[in-house]
C-alpha cells in the first residue's frame, strides 16, 4: 500500500502581528507550500492561521514539517517581542480519495494527522504519527527530546537550518544572509542541528522500512 504524508499545522502567535503583517506572511506561505506539492490543490491555508498539504515522499515532508517551524520562527517581529512559530502534526498513511482540494481530501493519512494534532500539548511543536503503534513509540521517544531543542531555537538559528534542510552548504547560507561562515557553523552548532537531523532521519528510516 502506497504511503503519503499530511502535515497540519497552525502559526503560534499569528494573532498578535499587524493586519498587513499578517496578510503578507499567508500570502508569502501560501506560495511556499504550493511549491513543495505536485499540484497547487495539494497545498492550503485555511482560517487564516493554519495550513494543511499532502505529499507523497514521506521523508521529504517530515523534513518540510522541520522547515515550516523555521519558516515562521524566522519571520518572528523581533522589534515588537513577536515570536513566531508553528505546531505541526504528521500524518503518514493511505489516502482513500483525493477532493477538489487537500482540505476535501480523506484517507487514512488525514485522520492521522488532524487528530494527533488536536491532542497536541502546549510545548509540542513537532508530532509524527503513523498506523504502526510500535514505529509511534519509537518516534515519540525521538521527539521527546527533539522538541524541547526545537523550542529553544532563535530566529537566527532557525533561519539557517531552513537553508540547510535545502542542502545549502555553509557558504552559500553565509552568502545568502549576508554573514561570515564561522557565524553560520556558530549558529547550527547552538541549536543542536547535528543531533536533530540524526534524529529525523533515524525516524525517516523507520517510516520507510
Amino acid at each position: 500500500m502506497e504511503k503519503y504524508a499530511v502535515l497540519t499545522g497552525d502559526i503560534i502567535n499569528f494573532t498578535s502581528l499587524k493586519d498587513k503583517d499578517r496578510l503578507n506572511l499567508i500570502n508569502k506561505t501560501e506560495v511556499l507550500i504550493k511549491s513543495w506539492v505536485k499540484q497547487p490543490n495539494l497545498a492550503e491555508v485555511f482560517r487564516g492561521d493554519s495550513y494543511q498539504l499532502m505529499m507523497g515522499d514521506t521523508g521529504e515532508a517530515i523534513k518540510k514539517g522541520i522547515q515550516l517551524i523555521c519558516w515562521f520562527k524566522k519571520h518572528s517581529d523581533n522589534k515588537n517581542k513577536i515570536n513566531l512559530g508553528s505546531r505541526v502534526s504528521i500524518g503518514i498513511g493511505s489516502i482513500a480519495y483525493n477532493g477538489k482540494s487537500v482540505l476535501d481530501s480523506d484517507g487514512e493519512a488525514f485522520h492521522l494527522s488532524g487528530r494527533n494534532f488536536d491532542k497536541m500539548a502546549d510545548n509540542e511543536i513537532l508530532r509524527i504519527n503513523t498506523a504502526d503503534e510500535r514505529i509511534n513509540e519509537q518516534i515519540a521517544i525521538i521527539l521527546t527530546f527533539a522538541n524541547i531543542i526545537i523550542n529553544q531555537w532563535t530566529t537566527s538559528q532557525a533561519e539557517v537550518i531552513f537553508l540547510a534542510i535545502n542542502g545549502y552548504t555553509q557558504t552559500k547560507m553565509a552568502e545568502e544572509l549576508g554573514i561570515q561562515q564561522g557565524a553560520v557553523n556558530n549558529r547550527l552548532r547552538v541549536a543542536n542541528w547535528k543531533t536533530i537531523q540524526e534524529g529525523i532521519d533515524y525516524i525517516i528510516q523507520l517510516i520507510k522500512e
